[in-house]
Formats: structure tokens, C-alpha cells, sequence
């Protein structure tokens, strides 16, 4: 759904449905040949492939001049819906760039994302809302949950941080060599002493303290952080090592669009010095999860994670230095994937189409 704060709702980064709930273990089926093929038979010069449930056209020519969306979309019972829905963009006078889907084997239910170009929709590329309302029509009548998003409207996210910095360096520079698409127009933080990481990126830092000597210290640094993320029109909140805990009240109303990352172990490791107990304890392996925020601490859907390797000879700064390398990459892969709309939440669950 929109942000409360979002702008003019024909000039929102999204227009979208409600989600359903499955517990799912899923497996890919492929695209229907000829539904895509209709979808784009009315282009030129273009190639296309299919591997695995996905399909993709190449088209020739500058992709500045085209105008995108992406269609994330579920529903219970699919019936003809990959057909009728490449049939409507068609008819639209859109072009399918990109098709991916799955059906969960054991519930039934049917994900997809479609990437597609809407340059030559019939209506204008200004008159979305059309678009929107067909989409919506159709929805209906499967009882889709959907939501569409448009590549020319770029996320603007905003960095929380406290005094570890590895993540915050790294996402600044993913944006600043143009691998992230988005705007970071803020970082906050509930310590100043990451302020000089912000300033080398031209990026505005705002320190938030928490006083945790007013009982109600924790809802004022929370309606500060609202106030922040207002002004700046933030989209997406990362959690780049931000080691404050969110009420249930902030989680809810940031539901599905703010990304936490933090180490992983097993057996697990709460509390301080992580590290120092898994040494001790003899670990073989070392990992990093990045998920969505909610109201139950670190355990909001998964969207990625990875593993190292420890041996007897890693020392404690060795994990370290190998737990930090993990969690540079795997918040880096779930922002991209998030920032490419290529996650759908259900329940407690991702599907993610990687790219």
C-alpha cells in the first residue's frame, strides 16, 4: 500500500492490493508459449528466451525510451489468468519485457511477476490510471492480489544506523556507482558517530537520540523518526545495523517495506558479543538474514541469507571480518531485489524472483 506520506496518488510509486496468506514451499511451472507470444507479437527486432519459468524479450534500441512497470500479482485458483492478463496488455498496446512465475504445490496458489514496457499503451504514458482500472477489473474476477510499480518513479530510502558502519558504506557506494536504483536522501541514526560517513557522500545525517530517562522516550525518538521520514518522502526504511528495537505500532504501519539485517548462527546467539560465544562454542558455520521488520524481533519474513565457513584456525576477528562480508552482501541483495520489485510477501514467507 501507499506510505501515508506518499505523493499525489497518480504520481505514487505504487498502486496496490492487499495480500493473502499461504505457507508455501514452491516450485516454478513455465509460461504459457503462446499467451506471451501474443503479448509481444506486435514488436520488432526483439529476441526472446525462456528458462525455467521465466521469460524474457530482449528488444533493440535505447531503453531510456521506454517507459516500464512491473505487475506483482497472487492468487488462489489462476484458472486462464496468465492468458487473459498477457491478452489485456496486449490490447493496451503493451509489450512484455519479462515474465516470471510458480505455483506453491502444496497449497495451489499461483505468483507472478511481469516487467513490461508501456510506451505505446494506447491511452498516453501520462494515463496510468486507466491502465490501473483494467488491471483492477480483471483482478476482480480471479480475486488477484496485485500491485504495480513504475521503474521512472525511483525509491527514496532512508539508512538507519548506530556505530557499526560496514553496511552504511556499502550501500552508499552501490548507489554512488548507480547499482542500486534509488535515491538515499537521509541517513538517521540514534548516535552521531557515523556523521562523517554521511558527509563524504553529500547524504544528510540526523541524529535521533533515545532518552531513556523519559518513560515515554522511546514514542518521542519514534514520532521523530516519523517526522524525518515524512519530510524526506521516504519509500523504504534499511535497517543497516540499527540496534534499536521498533514498537509493534512502528513495525505495523512500516509493514513489508523495512529491511533489517543481522547475523545468523546456529546454534543461535542472542545478545552481546555474538562472536566471542560462537568462538567459544566452536561453530562451523556463520551466516547473515535479511528480513522484513515486524513486531516479533528478528523473525519477520526472510527475504535472503548465506553462510561462511569457520574452521579452528578462524580467530574472533576473523568471524567477524567474514560475518561482516555477509551481511554487506546479503542486505545488499534484498534492498536490490525490493528496489527491483521482485518480492511478494505472503504470511510469513518471500517469494522472490532473483534476478
Amino acid at each position: 500500500m501507499p506510505m501515508p506520506w506518499s505523493r499525489d496518488p497518480l504520481a505514487t510509486e505504487a498502486t496496490s492490493r492487499s495480500s493473502s496468506k499461504i505457507n508455501s514451499s514452491a516450485s516454478k511451472r513455465d509460461v504459457a508459449p503462446s499467451a506471451v507470444a501474443g503479448a509481444v507479437q506486435h514488436t520488432s527486432h526483439q529476441d526472446m528466451s525462456s528458462t525455467n519459468g521465466k521469460t524474457s524479450v530482449a528488444a533493440t534500441g535505447s531503453s531510456s525510451r521506454l517507459h516500464a512497470a512491473t505487475l506483482l500479482l497472487s492468487c488462489a485458483e489462476p484458472g486462464s489468468v496468465i492468458a487473459e492478463l498477457s491478452t489485456l496488455l496486449y490490447g493496451l498496446g503493451c509489450r512484455i519485457l519479462e515474465s516470471d512465475q510458480f505455483t506453491d504445490t502444496g497449497s495451489g496458489y499461483f505468483f507472478q511477476r511481469i516487467h513490461f514496457d508501456y510506451s505505446s499503451i494506447i491511452t498516453g504514458v501520462t494515463n496510468t490510471p486507466v491502465l490501473e482500472q483494467s488491471i483492477a477489473d480483471l483482478a476482480s474476477r480471479f480475486e488477484l492480489d496485485w500491485n504495480i510499480q513504475y521503474s521512472n518513479r525511483i525509491k527514496r530510502v532512508a539508512v538507519l544506523v548506530s556505530k557499526i558502519d560496514h553496511c552504511l558504506f556499502d550501500l552508499l557506494i552501490r548507489r554512488k556507482s548507480e547499482e542500486l536504483k534509488c535515491e538515499i536522501p537521509v541517513v538517521v541514526s540514534n548516535h552521531p558517530d557515523l556523521k562523517h560517513i554521511a558527509d563524504m557522500f553529500g547524504v544528510p545525517f540526523v541524529h535521533l537520540p533515545l532518552d531513556k530517562d523519559l518513560p515515554d522516550g522511546k514514542a518521542q525518538q519514534e514520532a521523530e523518526i516519523e517526522r524525518v521520514l515524512q519530510e524526506y518522502k521516504i519509500d523504504v526504511l534499511v535497517l543497516a545495523r540499527y540496534m534499536q528495537i521498533f514498537t509493534p505500532e512502528f513495525c505495523s504501519r512500516h509493514a513489508q517495506h523495512t529491511i533489517n539485517i543481522h547475523h545468523s548462527f546456529l546454534p543461535a546467539f542472542e545478545g552481546a558479543r555474538p562472536y566471542h560465544r560462537a568462538h567459544e562454542r566452536g561453530v562451523k558455520l556463520i551466516g547473515a538474514t535479511a528480513h522484513y521488520a515486524t513486531g516479533d524481533l528478528d523473525a519477520g519474513p526472510i527475504i535472503e541469507q548465506n553462510i561462511a565457513r569457520i574452521t579452528h584456525r578462524d580467530s574472533v576477528a576473523d568471524m567477524i571480518r567474514k560475518g561482516r562480508d555477509l551481511e554487506r552482501l546479503v542486505l545488499a541483495r534484498a534492498v536490490r531485489w525490493h528496489l527491483d520489485d521482485r518480492i511478494l510477501v505472503h504470511g510469513n514467507k518471500t517469494v522472490v524472483f532473483e534476478d
